[in-house]
C-alpha cells in the first residue's frame, strides 16, 4: 500500500511539474521588450519599425504585428511576405534573409529570442 501511494504522488508531482513548465512556455514576457524592425525590399527602398511587444520570440512579435507571414515547415516559419512584400525561392530565386544587429542570424525567425534594443533587418536577397 506505500508502495503504491508513493508512486502515485511521484505521478501526481511529475504531472503538476509537466504543467507547470509547458504552461511557463507560452513565449510571453513580464516586461515590454522593445527593439527595431528593418524590411529592405526587393527594390532597395527600406522601411524602419519601431516595436514594442510582450511576446519574447521574434516570429511570434511578428506575426502578431501582420509584419511577416509565411508558412510553417520542419524547420520552423518559412517568410514569404515581409510587410506586404511576397518573394518565391521557386519561381525568382529570391528569400528574405534574417539579420540580427547586422549580422546573418544564426537561427530562424521562430526561434530567434528578442533582445531589448537589438535591431532585427529582413532583407529581400536575389541568387
Amino acid at each position: 500500500m506505500k508502495k503504491v501511494l508513493s508512486i502515485s504522488i511521484a505521478c501526481l508531482i511529475l504531472a503538476t511539474s509537466l504543467f507547470f513548465v509547458i504552461g511557463c512556455g507560452n513565449k510571453e514576457s513580464e516586461t515590454e521588450l522593445n527593439f527595431t524592425f528593418e524590411v529592405v525590399h526587393l527594390d532597395g527602398t527600406t522601411k524602419t519599425f519601431e516595436v514594442k511587444t510582450y511576446k519574447t520570440h521574434l516570429g511570434d512579435a511578428l506575426t502578431e504585428k501582420g509584419y511577416i507571414s509565411g508558412y510553417q515547415s520542419q524547420y520552423g516559419l518559412t517568410v514569404e511576405t515581409v510587410d506586404g512584400e511576397k518573394l518565391d525561392w521557386n519561381t525568382s530565386g529570391a528569400y528574405w534573409a534574417l539579420y540580427i544587429n547586422g549580422e546573418y542570424a544564426p537561427t530562424g525567425v521562430d526561434s530567434t529570442k528578442i533582445v531589448d534594443g537589438a535591431t532585427y533587418t529582413f532583407k529581400a536577397e536575389k541568387m
